[in-house]
């Protein structure tokens, strides 16, 4: 079981809910060229689906839809599904950092915190699904030590599967 609020040793972090849907599409909507490489739209609605949407064989017990906080400010938002696809490993459905936060590094401190937690309770890898095409994401994902694995096609878009190992090397 993962544990939110151990996460984080810098940002206190809370389980978002459909009453933080506003804050969270305020968030979404201040980043635009996320929406320009995939099929999501920053919408109410949208932030309310990905509230319940899990991957398939997973339930809601097993989805952590969280945000990272300064004050009452939204730093950062994730949505992590534990033991997806084995269960050895977690999975990334969502992540997006505050425009105010972005190229200070905030990212991938956050990063390294969640995996850092991840590895301290046993998992061994981090998955993710990168929309193909988009500079920002490939590259920020690349310099966090994540590697593609495979592209998929899901219903027209295509998606760079990526994995970060969490097993520490000799």
């Amino acid at each position: 079981m993962i544990e939110i609020s151990k996460i984080s040793k810098h940002y206190p972090t809370r389980v978002l809910t459909e009453g933080d849907a506003e804050i969270i599409l305020a968030l979404c909507r201040n980043n635009p060229l996320f929406y320009e490489y995939t099929e999501a739209e920053p919408t109410k609605e949208q932030i309310l689906d990905d509230l319940k949407a899990t991957p398939p064989g997973k339930g809601l017990s097993d989805k952590y839809f969280f945000g990272f906080f300064e004050g009452d400010e939204l730093v950062a938002v994730m949505d992590l599904v534990d033991g997806y696809p084995d269960q050895g490993t977690a999975y990334i459905g969502f992540f997006m950092v505050n425009l105010h936060y972005q190229g200070k590094r905030v990212g991938t401190s956050i990063i390294d915190e969640v995996t850092e937690y991840l590895r301290s309770i046993g998992k061994t890898a981090v998955r993710l699904a990168i929309d193909k095409g988009n500079p920002q994401s490939t590259h920020f994902w690349k310099i966090n030590e994540f590697e593609i694995l495979s592209e998929v096609d899901l219903n027209g878009w295509t998606k760079l599967v990526a994995e970060k190992s969490l097993v520490k090397k000799n």
